[in-house]
């Protein structure tokens, strides 16, 4: 019998919001852990990639990452980094940080200077699924086709949901432990 992956979840530089999908996750989920909020105007990468290492390394048994938006590019900046075996990752609605974002977002220079850019472009070492937005504002779906393909992961469609936050009209996303139990089962066969 497979012991069951503890899920890290991943939040976006916005933290945790009360209503989104991933805090409504995380209180369903029996083995469950999140990386803490370390504040919208900390835009500091490396700072957020060492919370990803704290936590994972936190954990015993197998792993499988959960992230959203911003918390995308954090996981695959700390995946080149970290020594810590994963399971798999869920990597829902990445942004593309080398293109201009919406009023409100950190600007291209601002994530430059933090240490966000260039975006990771190399194969991830663990089977990933890029959950991708036909019309996300923070991510033009062709261009997350193309990170989705230089990080080796399996893409799914979701269709037109914005962001997939609450500003979209998301609460509760209960697809998403249907992706988790796809991408544990990719991990189980590539391990």
């Amino acid at each position: 019998m497979t012991e069951t992956p503890t899920i890290l979840i991943v939040p976006g530089l916005r933290d945790h919001v009360d209503a989104h999908w991933q805090t409504l996750l995380a209180a369903r989920l029996p083995r469950v852990r999140t990386v803490p909020p370390m504040g919208r105007e900390d835009l500091d990468c490396a700072a957020r990639v060492a919370a990803i290492e704290r936590e994972a390394q936190a954990i015993e048994g197998p792993l499988l990452i959960v992230a959203h938006s911003g918390g995308v590019v954090m996981a695959v900046h700390w995946a080149r980094q970290t020594q810590r075996k994963v399971l798999g990752a869920l990597l829902a609605t990445p942004p593309d940080f080398e293109r201009p974002m919406p009023d409100g977002y950190p600007t291209v220079a601002q994530l430059d200077v933090s240490g966000w850019l260039p975006v990771p472009r190399e194969r991830l070492p663990f089977a990933s699924i890029v959950a991708a937005s036909r019309n996300d504002p923070l991510g033009q779906y062709e261009r997350i086709t193309d990170m989705a393909g230089n990080w080796g992961s399996l893409l799914v469609d979701l269709g037109e949901v914005g962001h997939l936050n609450p500003a979209s009209g998301f609460g509760p996303w209960p697809r998403a432990e249907q992706l988790i139990a796809d991408v544990a089962a990719m991990g189980a066969v590539a391990a």
